[in-house]
């Protein structure tokens, strides 16, 4: 499933393309993905113009003019394309050309924005567990209300994190996972970063002194932000929207290393499950 590094690379390939541009017609070629579409999805988008682009955990947020924002969640194997209209070219880095008059017609095609412009953005989910849906000017919406704060903004902090872990059993990989203390916080890198603050991934959060969680904040942050430079981690079925897979996966110290030699000392990485997600660590460096 697409982290937030990877939703994040999506989001800046879109406001390009959708940014002062106008959406003609919407296409829905199914009536839902993971859920069905909301009554009037099609007709909320048409004629709007999109203001910006935004992103909230691991949603996209299309902010229209007339108030009214189009929630975009990736589920597993969603991705975006942009078509380009007939004879064009030079469309810039972030679009994916695929041929001049080519059609959005796949199988897993499954709804298409024709733009200003003529072109066309089209978004395809093989497994459908993604999701479209509508979010009022009031900016309310039921998974979007809950979500605890952004890990690359200010309301992360070493003080928010010990407020929050005070007297909480949980293992540490799960309380960073907790999407309503964290929001958008994935398991490749809460793996990667656990490894550099040199933390267990089974130790009760409500343990970890407050400088060491200091440390755990500025490694997430790096993490992060080295990963989006990278244009995320492709595992199985990611690419951003002109086509290109990121590259993170290479620079993996700890994530999907079980058996290899630590980079860190003579420890090897072992691979647990916690909650039904693998987590790999090294215990010997990692307490």
């Amino acid at each position: 499933m697409p982290e937030l590094p990877e939703v994040e690379t999506v989001k800046r390939g879109l406001e390009p393309v959708l940014t002062g541009r106008k959406i003609l017609k919407v296409e829905t070629r199914r009536a839902n993905l993971r859920w069905a579409f909301p009554d009037g999805f099609a007709a909320a988008l048409e004629g709007a113009k999109v203001v910006s682009l935004s992103r909230r955990a691991k949603y996209i947020l299309v902010a229209l003019d007339h108030g009214t924002s189009l929630l975009i969640h990736l589920g597993m194997t969603g991705r975006f394309t942009v078509l380009a209209p007939e004879g064009a070219n030079n469309l810039g880095q972030f679009y994916f050309e695929t041929g001049a008059g080519e059609k959005a017609d796949g199988p897993h095609d499954h709804v298409v924005l024709h733009l200003e412009d003529g072109l066309r953005l089209v978004y395809s989910d093989p497994r459908r567990f993604g999701m479209m849906d509508l979010v009022p000017a009031d900016g309310k919406h039921k998974l979007l209300d809950e979500l605890g704060v952004e890990p690359l903004g200010n309301g992360l902090s070493a003080d928010y994190l010990t407020t929050r872990f005070k007297g909480k059993a949980a293992p540490m990989k799960a309380a960073l996972l907790d999407q309503g203390i964290i929001a958008g916080l994935g398991n490749i890198y809460v793996c990667e970063a656990l490894w550099r603050a040199q933390i267990s991934p089974t130790r009760k959060a409500g343990t970890v002194k407050r400088d060491k969680l200091e440390e755990l904040v500025r490694h997430i942050r790096d993490i992060l932000n080295e990963a989006i430079l990278a244009g995320g981690s492709t595992l199985q079925d990611f690419q951003g929207t002109n086509g290109e897979k990121g590259e993170y996966q290479q620079r993996f110290k700890v994530y999907d290393r079980e058996g290899e030699d630590c980079l860190r000392g003579d420890g090897v990485i072992k691979r647990i499950v916690q909650s039904g997600r693998s987590t790999f660590y090294c215990p010997k460096c990692q307490k």
